[in-house]
This record gives structure tokens, C-alpha cells and sequence, in this order.
């Protein structure tokens, strides 16, 4: 009797340890941005494997350049074209926009993996009433189309904000948008509530260091080992300036009454050169944040808040044709010659999947437990 209670009770805790294994969610991706401001960049063909050397699935485009949407026809290398900002106005025409899907979206597929629509960049912060007004009807009328070709359950819409639309980023749970674009946000925020789609925000902590790097501890933009300081409000630590940047974000989305709007990072990066008051660009610090990041989104990495890591590296080349100071023309990993700007880690992401800390260890002392009750069942 007591032998068959034994049994019953180690077959309960065998189906307990199956049952209690921690939850996967998925996880990061990385991408690259894949800018075209230059007049010696290689043939989008010869781009393929150097976008697959640093382990990237995905590819952001600033508009939707017929070669390279056909080269990359057939590799599973994710794109998200893009809509300029000149075109915002005619895009609020329904019919306009269906005539720019189909031409430059449908056209390409299945071949190419279009998965989204960026519409627009840096809208809000350019402070032009007109283009600031048309961005979500264009946003609205772009996804009308998609969904009137039955193409919008594999292709999002979204637009990309400059940082400089927060009014505040510190401490990361004090996060709030600046009050001249609370309208505009309200309605971006609707529509991705309404459509799925995510939020994009291009994000560089290399700009807040150069304007003060007496201020700034480097190791804590460059992803290096240093304190980090404590959320007085959340009491979580931040170890790294992006992602108190992402959760601060998400503190304002939160603070506008949004929830469950996903944040992803559309551009983020570290010039190799600058000019004499650029301080940061150089070579090793570009090295350490890229490689770094790129390491925190193969371990699947989240950010104290939660929020998993979807990046856009800036850039794939050196553009000798951006205009602006010398570190412009200096984010890319790669020379034009295809030749790495510097070594960058090559990590490719794991299954897809992420799994807390908290969880593994929770898991791990279930199944410390299941062996000793176990050992003793059949003492």
C-alpha cells in the first residue's frame, strides 16, 4: 500500500516539474538599416551575405528601391519599405495609396518578404503643421489598401519618431511626451492600437553623450560594465542608456492610456569618426556599442520594464553622400568596398524564444526538488 502511494505520489511530481517549465514568449530581432546616400555602395546582390554575416533577418529601407527589393527576392530577409515625407500628402488619397502598394509592395511578393510600411520619418519633430497633419491619414489610407488587397495581416504600417518628440526621459518611469505633440500621438497610438502595428522610435545615446560626456559615464552608453542608477519610482536598475530610453517610452505611452502598443527601435547606432567637437566618434566605442548590442539581442535580452529588444542597426555603409558633420557619413558597418568598418560580433539569434531569469531558476529548484523527493521514493 505504502509502495503504491509512493508511485502515485512521484508520478504527481513528474507531471507537476512537466507543467511548471517556464513560458516562452517571443523574443528579439535584429535588423539593419539599409540607407543608399552614396555613390560607390556595392551591388544589392553583393549585399546579401554581408547582411547575413551579422546574424540580421531584417532590412529597413528609407524608400522602396526596385533592385533591391528584386535582389533580395527568395533569401527570407525581411524588408520595411518606405513612404517619404514628400509623399505624405498624396498618400491621404485612397486611390493614390492603393496605386503606391501595388507598385511598390505587391509587385514584389511573395518573393521578397515585405512584412512592413514605414510612413514617413521624423514627421512630428520637423514641426510642420501640413506634413505633421497628414501623417495619419496617410498611415490610414496606406493600411485601406493593404487590407483591401488582403494584405494586412502580413504587413504593418507605422511611421518613425525622432526621440526628440519626449519632453521627458529620466528616470525612465517619469517618461512623457512633450505636450505640442500629445494630439498627434494620441492618434498615432489609436491607429496602432486599432491596426496591431508597433511603435518605432530611432534612439542614439552617442547624441546625449556627445553633448555631455562630463555627465555621462561611457561604459553606460557603450553597453560596458558599470552601477547604472536605480528608478527611484520602479526601484528597477538601468545598466545601459537604450534601454532606460525604450522603457521611457513606454512609460509615455502608458502615461496616454495606451497599452499593449509594442516598441521597436527603427534606428540606433555609433558613428567610427566625427569632427573635433564629436566627442565619442571613434572607432573602439562604435566597435563595443554595436557589438554589445548585438550580443544583448541574440540572448534575447528585455529591458527592466519588459520590453524585447527590435532593432534596426544604423547603418550597413559608410554613405559618403549624407550631408551634416562627419560622423553622418561614418555609422556604417561596413566600407562601401564591403570591407567591416571594424570586427563586429556575429551572433546569430537563438530559437526565437526568450525565458526569464526568474523563470529558469524557479524551474531549476522544481527539478532539484523532483529528484531528491524522487531518490527518496525509491530508497
Amino acid at each position: 500500500m505504502e509502495s503504491l502511494r509512493i508511485k502515485s505520489l512521484f508520478s504527481s511530481l513528474v507531471l507537476f516539474v512537466l507543467v511548471s517549465r517556464p513560458t516562452l514568449s517571443s523574443a528579439a530581432s535584429l535588423g539593419i538599416n539599409y540607407g543608399q546616400l552614396g555613390d560607390n555602395l556595392p551591388q544589392p546582390t553583393d549585399v546579401i551575405p554581408l547582411i547575413n554575416s551579422i546574424g540580421a533577418t531584417k532590412a529597413k529601407l528609407y524608400d522602396a528601391n526596385p533592385q533591391i527589393l528584386s535582389a533580395f527576392a527568395n533569401t527570407g530577409i525581411e524588408f520595411m519599405v518606405a513612404i517619404g515625407n514628400n509623399l505624405l500628402s498624396s498618400m491621404g488619397d485612397p486611390q493614390q495609396a492603393l496605386t503606391w502598394v501595388k507598385s511598390n509592395v505587391q509587385t514584389y511578393l511573395p518573393a521578397t518578404k515585405i512584412t512592413g510600411i514605414m510612413v514617413g520619418n521624423e514627421v512630428l519633430t520637423l514641426n510642420n503643421a501640413e506634413l505633421s497633419n497628414n501623417l495619419v491619414p496617410a498611415m490610414k489610407s496606406v493600411y485601406a489598401a493593404l487590407v483591401s488587397l488582403g494584405l494586412d495581416k502580413s504587413i504593418n504600417v507605422t511611421t518613425a519618431h525622432s526621440l526628440d518628440i519626449m519632453g521627458s526621459t529620466y528616470p525612465p518611469s517619469a517618461g512623457a511626451f512633450k505636450q505640442d505633440y500629445k494630439v498627434y500621438m494620441q492618434a498615432i497610438l489609436s491607429f496602432h492600437v486599432q491596426t496591431g502595428s508597433p511603435f518605432y522610435i530611432n534612439m542614439y545615446p552617442f547624441f546625449a553623450y556627445k553633448s555631455s560626456p562630463s555627465d555621462i559615464d561611457l561604459n553606460y552608453v557603450l553597453f560596458e560594465p558599470n552601477n547604472g542608477f536605480v528608478d527611484p519610482t520602479t526601484k528597477l536598475l538601468y545598466d545601459n542608456m537604450l534601454f532606460a530610453q525604450i522603457d521611457a517610452v513606454y512609460s509615455a505611452i502608458t502615461l496616454l492610456g495606451y497599452k499593449g502598443v509594442s516598441i521597436c527601435e527603427s534606428e540606433t547606432g555609433w558613428p567610427s569618426k566625427g569632427d573635433a567637437d564629436e566627442v565619442g566618434a571613434t572607432l573602439d566605442n562604435a566597435a563595443k556599442y554595436n557589438s554589445n548590442l548585438i550580443k544583448l539581442v541574440a540572448q534575447n535580452k528585455v529591458t527592466p520594464l519588459g520590453s524585447s529588444l527590435d532593432i534596426y542597426i544604423f547603418a550597413l555603409f559608410n554613405e559618403n553622400m549624407k550631408p551634416g558633420q562627419t560622423s553622418e557619413r561614418n555609422f556604417g558597418l561596413f566600407q562601401p568596398d564591403k570591407m567591416p568598418v571594424y570586427p563586429v560580433t556575429s551572433v546569430r539569434l537563438t530559437d526565437g524564444v526568450t525565458v526569464s531569469s526568474s523563470a529558469v531558476e524557479r524551474y531549476n529548484s522544481l527539478i532539484l526538488l523532483f529528484f531528491c523527493i524522487a531518490s527518496i521514493a525509491f530508497l
